[in-house]
């Protein structure tokens, strides 16, 4: 089908409609994702909080010992303070600013200007503003005990601020596994729905699809688009909201703790806008480059690998090296475009960063050292910028999972938009278990436009009757026993069933009532009863045993290790042609079909389970319409109708000696087949003579 391609047009890195599409797989859980985003704003707010305390340890009580203070008479302190001397000290930072100051006017209410002073391995304590005119600042040393009074407060300080810190990193911990479960969760519960949809509509669409689009690539819209879309749930989708409130959080925290740092912190913001431009125009290109050859690469694998034995016949493993060599070649090169572009991106975001902590070291330092800035403020701008920059450099893999997955959301949407389904009828007409009358009525059949594989067709065959199509390879009789069962639909004409239109019976209902057996048989995975029954609950294991029973398979299953429970292989591998063929008989059977169809069944059986099964076609055929579609005419000599197809038009009816009386097409290949039989004989008797001789 169109668009259901691999070397499709590399859309967008985001696509508004795409993204739109995606977020009505995510509506059903949007609770669990508004928890997911309330809960990374609380985990935002524990990691911008971290370094705010870090900032309140080293400035109001590590570094604090110098401080400006206030000095209260006993009863008339605002806050907590250390007494000593008779006096009670209070840090002027831990007053409100609402506060009044000391106005040298010898208020008592307002303190008196103090702080501590330390020189040549001493202590003094200064009371009064030196730079007051109006009263005489006093210099005393501190005791030893007086020092460990403040510095005891002080780390009493510093305990309950390392406590709230360890607080802060636990509940951080704690909320961001809930919030990695619940993500995780969701986004398994998402892709889980959308698989099955996938998969649901895979299963409605016609045979014509499955024609023209390799398993290989529907495989990987399952598997690969999915996991590719399930990652953008998980790393992106939410996590951009965590890195919005980090970014803005920073930006915020910085501008209220100092606006002039703040700037010089933000100064390389346009550097970051410029460089991410730049990145998104090469790494899209680059990306492109790389899926192409991808796509390269893969349909190369596949086609060497399914012609692996061509190849080897015929000797051209050399030229299909060097072939497949050019096109890796060109993969790797597309590969290593793509990771200097990475390569350079994340360097040159830590380069910016490493500028952005170097103005700031420089100018915050410089304030710092002139005592216009605490050294906790400058700590904590270092790690917000930092923070700030992380989600930055995780740029790079985010853009890449969101190409892959807006790549993957087109594929999938393109298979789901895919309206390859025909319509059961709005009003269905109800069959029943059919008789078996069977009517083409001037069919006309192509797979693509009109390319007519069948012309014109008309026959009938009455109910309990065994017809049988012959012709040459490519005559269309597969087509006419693939049509009966609604794989494909009919491009004129008329298919009746019991004299109802077969477009006007619900597929389900009609392909009920048909069984096939077809000459490559399909055994699934599991055991030799769930492959008779297809896990159909309404066929019982003694309905399974019976059906063996009568196609004679009954006998080699129970040798195999197991018997009914024996394991089967992918495609039953570990089974015969003949057995698989078996088992297909019993499969057909135990649906108990009214309409059974045999497709070149017994075309590559060896003569003893021939043997077994022409033994029970006779039981099986009873009371059923059977149509056959055979190469070998001896195996149809006792239909009760022989329809010969010749280019998509029916040649002649009747039966065997009908047909050979009129020494038309089918008495041509009558003769043709004789002929061959005779030579094949010949040859095996002079072979045999030959080794008797030797």
């Amino acid at each position: 089908m169109p668009g259901i391609q691999e070397e499709e047009a590399i859309g967008k890195a985001y696509d508004a409609r795409l993204m739109r599409r995606l977020l009505r797989y995510a509506a059903p859980y949007r609770k669990h994702l508004v928890v997911c985003v309330i809960l990374l704003f609380v985990i935002t707010l524990t990691d911008l909080a971290q370094p705010y305390l870090t900032k309140i340890a080293i400035d109001d009580h590590i570094n604090a010992l110098g401080a400006p203070m206030l000095a209260f008479s006993p009863g008339q302190e605002p806050f907590p303070g250390v007494a000593i001397r008779g006096m009670v000290f209070v840090r002027e930072k831990w007053l409100p600013k609402s506060f009044p100051r000391h106005d040298g006017e010898g208020d008592p209410t307002s303190g008196c200007p103090a702080r501590i002073e330390f020189a040549d391995g001493r202590y003094f304590l200064v009371m009064g503003d030196p730079s007051s005119e109006s009263e005489a600042a006093t210099r005393d040393e501190l005791t030893p005990e007086e020092v460990r009074a403040f510095k005891a407060r002080d780390a009493a300080g510093v305990l309950k601020l390392a406590l709230a810190l360890l607080g802060a990193m636990i509940l951080g911990f704690v909320l961001n596994y809930a919030q990695v479960y619940i993500l995780q969760y969701t986004g398994q519960k998402i892709i889980f729905n959308m698989r099955v949809e996938i998969f649901r509509h895979l299963q409605e669409l016609s045979l014509s699809f499955f024609d023209k689009n390799p398993v290989g690539r529907l495989v990987t819209r399952v598997t690969n688009d999915t996991e590719a879309l399930n990652e953008m749930y998980t790393s992106v989708l939410v996590n951009l909201f965590k890195d919005l409130f980090l970014l803005v959080g920073i930006i915020v925290v910085m501008l209220r703790m100092n606006l002039e740092l703040a700037l010089v912190s933000l100064s390389t913001v346009p550097i970051i806008i410029g460089v991410t431009v730049l990145f998104r125009a090469k790494a899209r290109e680059a990306y492109r480059l790389v899926r192409t050859r991808l796509a390269r690469i893969n349909a190369t694998l596949a086609e060497n690998i399914s012609g692996m034995r061509i190849i080897q016949i015929f000797g051209r493993e050399r030229k299909k090296y060097e072939e497949f060599d050019s096109i890796n070649r060109d993969y790797l090169a597309a590969n290593m475009r793509e990771l200097q572009v990475y390569a350079i991106f994340r360097p040159a975001m830590d380069l910016v960063s490493s500028l952005a902590l170097a103005l700031l070291v420089w100018y915050g330092g410089g304030r710092v050292l002139a005592g216009r800035l605490e050294f906790g403020v400058l700590y904590a701008f270092i790690n917000y910028v930092q923070q700030f920059f992380r989600p930055i450099e995780d740029l790079t893999d985010k853009y890449n999972i969101m190409q892959s997955a807006m790549a993957a959301s087109e594929r999938i949407f393109m298979l789901l938009d895919t309206d390859a389904r025909e319509p059961d009828p709005a009003k269905p007409a109800s069959l029943g278990r059919p008789r078996g009358s069977i009517e083409f009525q001037n069919v006309w059949f192509a797979y693509n436009g009109e390319d007519w594989v069948l012309k014109d067709v008309s026959f009938k065959v009455e109910p309990g009757e065994t017809c049988a199509f012959v012709g040459a390879t490519g005559a269309g009789k597969t087509s006419i026993i693939s049509l009966i069962g609604r794989m494909y639909e009919i491009s004129r004409g008329r298919i009746l069933i019991d004299g109802v239109d077969i477009r006007d019976i619900p597929r389900r209902e009609l392909r009920r009532y048909i069984g096939v057996v077809q000459q490559d048989v399909f055994l699934f995975t599991g055991d030799i009863e769930s492959n008779i029954r297809l896990n159909n609950t309404e066929i019982s294991e003694s309905d399974v045993q019976e059906a063996a029973r009568h196609v004679n398979a009954d006998a080699f299953i129970r040798r195999l290790p197991g018997g009914y429970r024996a394991e089967v292989k992918e495609r039953g591998v570990t089974l015969s042609a003949g057995q698989r063929q078996l088992l297909a008989f019993a499969r057909a059977l135990a649906f108990d079909p009214a309409i059974l169809v045999l497709d070149e069944a017994t075309a590559n059986i060896d003569t003893e389970t021939e043997a077994l099964i022409q033994d029970a076609l006779a039981r099986l055929v009873r009371g059923r319409t059977t149509l056959v579609v055979a190469h070998r005419l001896s195996t149809i000599q006792n239909a009760d109708k022989i329809v010969v197809i010749h280019k998509g038009r029916v040649r002649e009816i009747g039966t065997h000696q009908e047909l050979l009386a009129k020494r038309g097409i089918y008495y041509q290949l009558y003769l043709l087949q004789y002929k061959e039989e005779l030579s094949r004989a010949a040859a095996v008797g002079i072979g045999g003579r030959q080794q008797g001789d030797s």
